[in-house]
C-alpha cells in the first residue's frame, strides 16, 4: 500500500477563484476534496490598473489517489499537445488490477497520434511514473473517445485472418511491431486457437508477434502449451 501524505500546492491568480480552478485542474480534483488556504487575498490596485497584487492560495489534499495522479502527470502534457479544451475523464478498474482512464472532448487527435502511437507513449509513460510510487503494480490503460475497443476489434480480426493463414499454408507469420498492449490483444485472440501458438520476439519498441503453426515440420515437436511473452 501507498503511504498516505498531505500535498500542498500553491497558485496564484488575478482571482482567488481564478487561482482555485487553476489548482483543482493541476491535481483533478474538486473543490470539496481538498482544504484551500488564502494567503494572499489579491487587489486591483489604483482605478484596477496600478499596483493590483495576484490572488494566492494554497490546496492542501491526501495524495493516496492512482487514477487522480495519472491525471495530475498527463494534464499539462495535453496542454502541451494543443488539446483544444480541458477533456473530461472517467476512471474504472475492469480488471483487478488494471485501471481504464477514458478521455472525451474536442481535439483529442494529438493524443492518439498515429496509429495509437502517441497515446501508447502516453500510457507507457503514465504506469512508470504513477506505478512507483505504489508497492503493488497495477495497469494503467489509456483509451480516447472509445479508440482502444475499436483498435481490440481490428487487432482480433487480424490475429484470427493470420492465424488462418499460417495454418493454410503450414508456415510461420510475422506481424508487424506492436506495443505491449497491443501485443497482449492478439495472444489473448488466439490463446484458444487449435494449432496456432502466439510468441513475441524482439526487442522494445520493435517487439513483435510470430504466429507460429504447430503442425508443420518445425514446429511440430515444440510445447503448444507454453505461456506466451508478451
Amino acid at each position: 500500500m501507498k503511504i498516505m501524505e498531505k500535498k500542498v500546492l500553491q497558485k496564484s491568480a488575478k482571482t482567488v477563484d481564478a487561482a482555485v480552478q487553476l489548482a483543482l485542474q493541476e491535481i483533478g480534483l474538486s473543490r470539496d476534496e481538498v482544504e484551500i488556504e488564502i494567503v494572499e487575498p489579491g487587489s486591483k490596485g489604483v482605478l484596477g490598473l496600478f499596483g493590483g497584487k495576484d490572488a494566492v492560495i494554497r490546496v492542501s489534499y491526501n495524495d493516496q489517489d492512482r487514477g487522480r495522479d495519472a491525471i495530475a502527470f498527463l494534464q499539462p502534457i495535453f496542454t502541451m499537445l494543443k488539446v483544444e479544451e480541458q477533456p473530461t475523464y472517467t476512471i474504472e478498474f475492469k480488471e483487478e488490477d488494471m485501471l481504464w482512464i477514458t478521455f472525451s472532448g474536442r481535439g483529442l487527435g494529438s493524443v492518439i497520434g498515429r496509429r495509437g502511437e502517441t497515446l501508447d507513449a502516453l500510457q507507457y509513460l503514465t504506469n512508470l511514473v504513477v506505478n512507483r510510487q505504489f508497492e503493488e503494480k497495477c495497469r494503467i490503460v489509456l483509451d480516447v473517445e472509445g479508440y482502444r475497443a475499436e483498435r481490440e476489434k481490428t487487432l482480433t480480426h487480424l490475429a484470427k485472418k493470420m492465424a488462418d493463414k499460417a495454418r493454410r499454408s503450414g508456415r510461420d507469420v510475422m506481424l508487424e511491431p506492436m506495443s505491449p498492449h497491443e501485443r497482449r490483444v492478439i495472444h489473448i485472440a488466439l490463446q484458444d486457437e487449435t494449432g496456432i501458438k502466439t510468441v513475441s520476439v524482439g526487442e522494445e519498441p520493435y517487439r513483435k508477434i510470430i504466429i507460429k503453426c504447430l503442425h508443420n515440420n518445425r514446429n511440430r515437436n515444440r510445447n503448444r502449451d507454453d505461456r506466451p511473452q508478451y
